[in-house]
């Protein structure tokens, strides 16, 4: 049986055998603890590790002793959350509605457990924030702003530079979660002057299990660990390390850092056809969220009069998505594209394609012939079963 065309790279991208390869040594002969510093097979985890949080801190332009290693970036971004908010000076956090689910819970948590206040801007139609609502809402003394480098559905951008600027007008603190940007778009921490910064592995090429969080360094001292016992991490994450993991996501980043304008610039050029192909063919296709600035290899379209569970089960030649893999057990409709102000059916009409490092521009020829196939064969029975009643 042949497998589908992959375009789900926003839920996870295969492993690079690049980074694999760096990775078997630390499942067998390789296997020490970098905790054990009494003897060789400690040290030479720990200098792994090391090399790990050097490259993995050159992909955003960190210092290497403000990256602290999780498990990925819904960890990352509860440890940078919750644990800014324990100490906080201002019970008050600013977010935004189409955050992903891992930012918006901890939210939510700070909420019920801390009493915080939490404000959730609101977007414009194509995704974006309005500046000045953000300089509005940071009126009343806040702790935390947290905002996506890049949305998972939509591959909108937010203006970080903009947004950090706000902030430290205000002198609220940045989080910004990064799992879809890093790797594909360049951060550079310094530059955009962001306090804290999420990075997943399996969103870059990497293993499943394995992230980061960027801490800027002077503020560890006012953040309260998420899992104590041991205080790995320079006591902000205690546990011993996942040395296989870590490896890989250092060497995914690495292999980013090299190639990843060059891959933009590819993936764009095949998104851009996708998108020529649906809208040439195809009448009532809508674009979810802003052309650009935008991931490169995202685009989120709506179909008019499709049900979207069905279009998905019609495409069986192509791996797709109809939202956020970290929500598909909701039958709801995606909260980002209501939050664009798409009807209820619009929103559930549209699917998702995340393009990758294999996606070739002959599964782009073959993934729009097979949408355009299965969209026009829905509409028609539609059109049949509405001139039936």
């Amino acid at each position: 049986m042949k497998r589908p065309i992959y375009l789900d790279h926003h839920a996870t991208t295969p492993v690079d055998p690049r980074v694999l390869e760096a990775m078997l040594p630390w499942f067998s002969e390789s296997f020490g603890n970098p905790a054990s510093r009494n003897h060789a097979w400690g040290w030479e985890a720990r200098d792994a590790v090391d090399k790990a949080r050097r490259q993995t801190a050159a992909l955003i332009g960190a210092n290497p002793r403000e990256i602290v290693f999780t498990s990925g970036a819904t960890e990352s971004n509860n440890l940078a959350i919750k644990g800014l908010g324990w100490h906080a000076r201002h019970n008050r956090m600013v977010t935004c509605q189409t955050e992903h689910k891992a930012v918006l819970d901890p939210a939510e948590w700070l909420e019920e457990e801390l009493g915080f206040e939490v404000e959730r801007l609101h977007v414009d139609p194509d995704g974006t924030i309005a500046l000045d609502e953000l300089e509005e809402a940071l009126q009343q003394p806040s702790e935390i702003v947290s905002l996506m480098a890049a949305n998972n559905e939509i591959g909108t951008l937010h203006p970080l530079d903009e947004i950090s600027r706000i902030c430290r007008r205000h002198g609220a603190h940045l989080h910004v979660d990064a799992a879809q940007a890093a790797g594909r778009i360049p951060l550079d921490v310094k530059a955009l002057d962001i306090d804290l910064l999420s990075i997943s592995g399996h969103k870059l090429y990497g293993p499943k299990g394995v992230g980061a969080l960027y801490v800027r360094a002077g503020l560890r001292e006012k953040m309260e660990a998420q899992m104590h016992g041991g205080g790995h991490e320079r006591g902000l994450r205690s546990g011993t390390l996942n040395v296989p993991g870590v490896v890989g996501l250092g060497a995914a980043c690495e292999i980013a850092a090299a190639e990843s304008d060059a891959e933009a610039e590819r993936l764009s050029a095949l998104r851009d056809r996708l998108l020529e192909r649906l809208t040439a063919e195809l009448d009532g296709v809508h674009v979810n969220g802003l052309l650009a600035p935008r991931l490169p290899n995202n685009l989120n379209v709506s179909f008019e009069g499709v049900d979207g569970e069905t279009l998905l089960g019609k495409l069986d030649g192509v791996a797709v998505s109809s939202g956020s893999a970290c929500t598909t057990a909701d039958p709801q409709p995606s909260h980002v594209l209501r939050a664009l102000g798409l009807s209820d059916k619009l929103a559930q009409a549209s699917l998702r394609f995340g393009l990758g490092r294999s996606t070739t521009a002959e599964e782009i020829e073959q993934a729009a012939d097979q949408v355009i196939a299965a969209v026009r064969r829905l509409r028609a029975l539609s059109a049949v079963g509405s001139a039936r009643t």
